[in-house]
């Protein structure tokens, strides 16, 4: 697997979870409440096993087929502060894994207003334009077959 890593970056995320339990007609209450920190490094990137090109040696052609899409990898780092419970109403393994989506998911929000892909995006045409200059250098013609207009922003 070839990956390039062409944006990274580091979000933060406080995440406020409360639940009770009501008993006697609610006139008693166990309740639990989990203030969660998320810190996530998030890295987009391309798998350059995915891209189809073909070489005409002979024509000096460099076809580009297809471009991968971008692909978006979550690394969180998830920390419970002030974990209040009671003895009747405590967070089960399968509320704390609930909790734990619940913050990721406020990150992939996060994630898709920033213009972290958009970067990803620049960065991906910046490092294909090398492939371009180089071939540019041998007076190889490289042909975009991809309908993106990657290429287009190159002059000869």
């Amino acid at each position: 697997m070839s990956k390039l890593v062409v944006s990274k970056g580091t979000f933060s995320e406080v995440y406020n979870y409360s639940d009770s339990k009501k008993y006697f007609y609610d006139y008693l209450s166990f309740d639990k409440k989990a203030i969660v920190t998320v810190n996530a490094t998030v890295e987009v990137g391309y798998d350059l096993s995915k891209l189809e090109i073909q070489i005409d040696s002979l024509g000096k052609k460099i076809y580009i087929n297809k471009i991968p899409k971008e692909e978006v990898v979550i690394s969180p780092d998830v920390k419970y502060f002030d974990l209040q419970q009671s003895q009747f109403n405590t967070f089960t393994k399968s509320e704390l894994n609930k909790i734990n989506q619940k913050s990721i998911e406020k990150i992939k929000e996060t994630i898709a207003v920033t213009d972290l892909k958009e970067k990803a995006k620049i960065r991906l045409i910046e490092e294909l334009s090398k492939i371009y200059q180089l071939s540019a250098v041998y007076n190889w013609q490289v042909i975009d077959n991809t309908n993106s207009g990657i290429f287009s922003n190159f002059k000869d």
